[in-house]
């Protein structure tokens, strides 16, 4: 299949709104690189902002009707973008239309062998490992990925090979828009309460997604998460698709033999049309071995030989806030972790303690992600906190919501005390690297975890543990 055409129509001129965000700046950086005119608005200066603009990108910071260039083609919006949005507001007056993010990546897939990569855990680091090993074998994939790359440095890129790896978000339904040829199911879980009310809404928004694989696709779903399990049951009957099972599930049709801890890789083994294939993750933990199943799985799918694709995920090498070290000092290594549900932080809690050295320590900085999540699933944080050594809980971080009453970081600390966790409050964020430096040890692993931007205390906690 010939690689589809450079910029679809209507968007020569676009404007974004919110460039920096990582799926808007992916967007823009693959128009900017096929010769697109692209603009935008930001609220804050940033390394995005900067890259964008090596390549050509005007980059406005603030939000004003002005920023809106009277011949802009189109504007495109994410779902974060409220109505009052002053450029909004001009690009109606000048009947500019208005393009939500997905539709503009939909755009971008046009023609091309599209991998989708939906579920609530793991998305970014599955996107990332298709991205990198694709690479790897030359095949020159085009990519959109909701963090940046450790190895490459950037969450998008515009290839000349016939394959584009796409993450898939469900959160706001913006999933259904896609057309690949494979797509990918992590996991099935309740998540994104603004927008779900119920499971059986989340199901119906996946079927609606695995719907729009095209005939004779493949759905790579996982064997061992209840939601996923229920989710390929109902899409069995489907004719014109075909369904490919990962896992450590008797019966998975990628099974998952044996996960071994290397201290921050992993050698992973799998049984594969009944024979054994071994290769090496260079991210700790099984939730990550897991997700290089699932990539692997889904690049055999379209017709990938799988010892090439074992080899070359070896190459992937994280993920920027997906477990990254961010250094060490005083013997202290210190890590980021972009978990924010009860399922991610466990999983990241758990290969931290595999990846541990005997007698070390696992010291948690937490900050929670959206009021709605934390009212649904703080009870889930605080237990979760248990499999830490000590926790410092930070105050909500709201992100797009306003407050919620009676909606604070209590109802983690408390649920974590109840689970035997050693935990402690703190409202001030800027206290952090002192309190840490007052605990930690030569040897002990000090973890930044949450969506928010908790990841700037890394280095300051660094700094002051070299103080």
């Amino acid at each position: 299949m010939a690689p589809a055409p450079g910029i679809p129509a209507a968007m020569e001129r676009p404007h974004f709104i919110g460039i920096g965000g990582a799926g808007m700046s992916g967007i823009a950086k693959i128009l900017a690189q096929r010769g697109a005119k692209v603009a935008g608005s930001d609220a804050k200066e940033s390394e995005t902002a900067e890259a964008l603009r090596a390549l050509g990108v005007t980059v406005h910071i603030g939000h004003a009707a002005e920023h809106l260039a009277d011949d802009a083609s189109c504007v495109v919006v994410s779902s974060a973008i409220r109505a009052d949005n002053p450029e909004l507001a001009r690009a109606a007056e000048l009947s500019v239309p208005v393009v939500h993010r997905s539709d503009a990546l939909a755009s971008l897939m046009g023609g091309l062998r599209a991998i989708a990569v939906a579920g609530t855990h793991g998305k970014t680091t599955t996107t990332s490992m298709l991205a990198v090993a694709l690479t790897e074998l030359g095949l020159d994939p085009s990519y959109a990925i909701g963090g940046d790359l450790a190895g490459p440095g950037t969450n998008a890129r515009h290839g000349e090979g016939e394959i584009f790896v796409a993450e898939a978000d469900e959160s706001d339904r913006s999933f259904q828009k896609y057309d690949p040829e494979v797509a990918i199911v992590l996991n099935v879980e309740l998540d994104h309460h603004a927008n779900y009310a119920s499971m059986d809404e989340i199901y119906e928004s996946f079927e609606a997604f695995t719907g729009k694989i095209v005939p004779g696709g493949t759905l790579v779903i996982a064997a061992d998460q209840p939601g996923a399990v229920e989710l390929a049951s109902r899409v069995r009957g489907s004719s014109a698709l075909k369904v490919v099972t990962y896992g450590a599930a008797e019966g998975a049709d990628v099974r998952v033999h044996k996960v071994t801890a290397r201290g921050l890789t992993s050698e992973v083994t799998v049984l594969l049309d009944g024979r054994f294939l071994t290769f090496t993750v260079s991210v700790p933990g099984r939730h990550y071995a897991h997700n290089a199943v699932a990539a692997l799985a889904a690049g055999i799918a379209l017709g990938i030989p799988a010892h090439n694709l074992a080899s070359a995920l070896g190459a992937y090498t994280g993920v920027k806030r997906r477990l990254q070290l961010k250094g060490e000092a005083a013997g202290v290594q210190v890590i980021d972790s972009y978990a924010h549900h009860p399922t991610e932080m466990t999983a990241d809690l758990e290969a931290m303690r595999a990846a541990a050295a005997p007698g070390s320590r696992l010291l948690v900085v937490f900050q929670p992600h959206l009021f709605s999540r934390t009212q649904e699933l703080g009870t889930e944080m605080g237990q979760a906190l248990a499999l830490a050594d000590a926790s410092l809980v930070l105050d909500i971080y709201p992100a797009r919501e306003d407050p919620l009453p009676g909606v604070t970081s209590a109802l983690i600390t408390d649920a974590a005390e109840a689970a035997g966790a050693t935990v402690t409050a703190v409202h001030d964020k800027g206290s952090v690297p002192e309190a840490v430096a007052g605990m930690a040890r030569p040897g002990d692993l000090v973890l930044t975890m949450g969506a928010g931007d908790v990841t700037d205390l890394g280095p300051d906690i660094l700094a002051r543990l070299g103080d």
